[in-house]
């Protein structure tokens, strides 16, 4: 099964989605995750996108997809994947389709983690402390909520057109999200 988690930044992406890929045994390739590494490790690509990421704004396409889209299409091909973080506007998602229609590795569902804006400002900066995450600063995390609402909202009417969307209350304890969306999923599954 191959499976999108979307949802504006503190939704639980993160933790669901290493929830949900040992649960179903599937690959969890996590964007931020992924870019935030290669910023570490002070890659040329982490050189390219750090001031992407300090500002809260989108990388560029061309470079998200170079870095996903490999993984992406060789986890369909074994056990599947749980994709956390991308597509983040419909541009990317186009361009990802193209690409995975290619190989049969488009998504079977997409989970859409909905909460409001308030606590996802309290998670956001709480998990700053907690992991000492420069990326996460109050001017930071209002620029990456308004770059989610401009670019990534627009998503969830793009996956609801095509069939695959299913909308979570993320504004619960983890275990009951999980187990929401487990439910869709194997609702997808079936259906």
């Amino acid at each position: 099964m191959n499976v999108l988690l979307i949802g504006p930044p503190g939704s639980g992406k993160g933790t669901q989605g290493e929830r949900l890929a040992q649960r179903l045994g599937l690959e969890h390739i996590a964007a931020g995750d992924l870019l935030r590494a290669e910023v570490e490790a002070q890659t040329p690509l982490g050189r390219r996108v750090a001031d992407f990421l300090t500002r809260g704004d989108l990388v560029p396409d061309a470079v998200i997809l170079g870095l996903l889209m490999p993984r992406v299409l060789a986890a369909a091909d074994a056990s599947g994947y749980l994709l956390d973080g991308f597509p983040r506007s419909v541009e990317q998602a186009l361009e990802a389709r193209k690409l995975a229609d290619q190989a049969d590795a488009g998504p079977h569902a997409v989970i859409y983690l909905d909460a409001p804006r308030d606590e996802l400002v309290r998670r956001i900066l709480a998990r700053a402390e907690i992991e000492d995450r420069t990326d996460d600063n109050p001017h930071t995390v209002g620029n990456r909520l308004e770059v989610f609402d401009d670019a990534t909202r627009p998503l969830v009417d793009y996956y609801r057109e095509r069939g695959l969307l299913h909308v979570i209350d993320a504004n619960q304890d983890e275990d009951a999200v999980t187990a929401e969306i487990l439910a869709a999923l194997d609702g997808a599954a079936t259906g």
